[in-house]
């Protein structure tokens, strides 16, 4: 009973260093996620922080982890059940403007940061980052191809166009939040979304 006591504790330690690493990057970028750095804002040991984590690199990736993982629980989890194709392609860009507009971090929407920050660097934060990404545009792609093959959207839709429109929107709430003071930056960013889609009722 001990022992698994003692098992919950350091998960839910390890939770919440990732927690604070995540929020510490959302402000200052992801390199400021170091050993050293982590340990003084949640107060432990740097020898407690290693032995979570072991690197820099290794806390980093288990940082930008998490916020997959998150993504995917309020925004893939939350529309998986609808059908393939436009039903599930706007159900998607709601939850995914709710998401960006309050993703629980206090410096936004991680993902994008962390994106920007790496997508001209090498190494293996660099690579999770695109492996991810990519799954995600694959997702969008294959929604939208399927809605055109459902005749929900024109034959002549760009499918990557559309893919792209998507994340440029998705991608501006948060600056738009911050920077410009826009508390209506998600709703924005929906409507534009559906724009970019083109969707129209089917005609009877």
């Amino acid at each position: 009973m001990a022992g698994r006591a003692s098992a919950q504790a350091a998960l839910e330690t390890r939770r919440s260093v990732l927690k604070a690493a995540a929020d510490l990057a959302s402000v200052e970028g992801l390199d400021s996620v170091t050993i050293g750095r982590l340990a003084e804002v949640v107060q432990m040991s740097k020898s407690g922080v290693i032995g979570q984590f072991r690197t820099k690199e290794a806390l980093q990736l288990e940082t930008v982890e998490m916020v997959f993982a998150d993504f995917r629980t309020r925004v893939w989890d939350t529309v998986k059940r609808f059908p393939a194709g436009l039903p599930r392609l706007l159900a998607t860009c709601e939850a995914w403007t709710e998401y960006a507009a309050d993703p629980g971090y206090p410096g936004g929407c991680l993902m994008t940061q962390v994106t920007y920050d790496y997508d001209g660097r090498s190494g293996v934060v660099h690579e999770r980052l695109l492996e991810g990404r990519s799954q995600w545009r694959a997702t969008l792609r294959a929604d939208v191809t399927t809605a055109v093959e459902a005749g929900d959207l024109p034959d002549d839709t760009d499918v990557e166009a559309v893919v792209f429109g998507l994340e440029s929107l998705a991608s501006f709430i948060t600056p738009a939040l911050l920077l410009h003071g826009d508390d209506r930056a998600a709703d924005h960013a929906y409507q534009g979304m559906r724009r970019i889609i083109g969707a129209r009722e089917k005609e009877n």
